[in-house]
């Protein structure tokens, strides 16, 4: 019985040392609990009730998290692939787009010659047209040079084309007629003079096929980025895949969105291409169109005067 109470006396004694210690503890756990509050006032000034409230373990779902509290600001666990590295491009030369003039751009006719009905149907429907005085070679009767009064019309959306055209290629005129005509009339459509340079009948070539042919040659030597408009084919023969046939233009014809509707937005897409002619070749295919019309190369790989290529390359 003596042993029995001596068991439980000293049980009792070890649980209030265990009381007293964790009481003690607790008390520790409080100052140090003051000490990291002291802490944050004197590192960041006072803190909030959020950053005090999570000292204890308590986060209130009222109150907005800290933007300066890590577990806010995740480390994304897949993070994105760099991007690609950018292949460098070289740029290439500006388009050279020729541009034929007669039938093309203008109409042009003898004053006299031109209905009033048809000048006035194309005056009412917004087409430009003015007079001009032409030098003729012919001479009069007394020795003196002819002159010729024609009548131009201008082919709908001809200063818009030239104008967006200008942004992105250099123009080029290339026309089979005299320069005593063609240059006061160029000088009339061009007056921002947008043509870096102008050639006429003097520029063309004669071949076994076609007389006044214009030969792309003689602007470079490297033509896959050279584009000539024109509504005679046969202007073109010497390179038929790098022409564009286009319709021609008449005054009766008040209507026409050649130009516009159809021209321009080629040369957009053909201004992106390393190459002009393998796509002019699957738009137009010209070299089985000229064979088509008797025009044919002696050994089926070239065709006409210079043995030039025959082929998209």
């Amino acid at each position: 019985m003596a042993e029995l109470s001596a068991e439980v006396c000293a049980a009792s004694a070890a649980g209030r040392e265990n009381r007293t210690a964790q009481a003690w503890r607790t008390v520790l756990g409080w100052l140090g609990f003051l000490f990291r509050v002291l802490l944050q006032i004197l590192q960041s000034g006072t803190p909030s009730w959020a950053q005090l409230l999570s000292f204890v373990g308590v986060r209130h779902r009222l109150l907005p998290a800290s933007s300066s509290d890590p577990a806010f600001h995740p480390l994304p666990t897949d993070a994105p692939p760099p991007p690609p590295p950018q292949l460098r491009q070289d740029p290439l030369d500006k388009l050279t787009v020729v541009l034929d003039l007669d039938e093309t751009l203008v109409s042009a006719y003898e004053a006299s010659s031109v209905p009033i009905v048809v000048r006035s149907q194309a005056i009412e429907a917004g087409v430009k047209c003015f007079e001009l005085e032409c030098i003729s070679m012919d001479k009069e009767v007394e020795g003196k040079q002819k002159v010729n009064h024609v009548t131009v019309f201008e082919r709908p959306g001809l200063q818009e084309f030239l104008q967006q055209i200008s942004e992105f290629a250099d123009l080029v005129l290339f026309t089979a007629g005299l320069e005593d005509y063609a240059r006061p009339l160029v000088d009339k459509i061009d007056v921002e003079n947008r043509f870096s340079l102008r050639l006429y009948r003097p520029a063309t070539v004669s071949t076994e096929y076609r007389d006044h042919v214009k030969d792309l040659s003689c602007l470079s030597k490297d033509l896959s980025r050279t584009v000539i408009v024109d509504n005679n084919p046969f202007s073109f023969l010497l390179q038929p895949l790098n022409g564009i046939p286009c319709v021609p233009f008449s005054a009766g014809q008040p209507y026409d969105e050649q130009l516009m509707g159809v021209i321009l937005p080629l040369l957009k897409h053909l201004s992106v291409e390393k190459d002009v002619r393998p796509a002019l070749y699957e738009r137009f295919h010209m070299p089985e169109w000229f064979q088509n019309h008797g025009i044919h190369s002696s050994d089926g790989t070239s065709l006409g005067m210079g043995n030039r290529n025959f082929t998209a390359d």
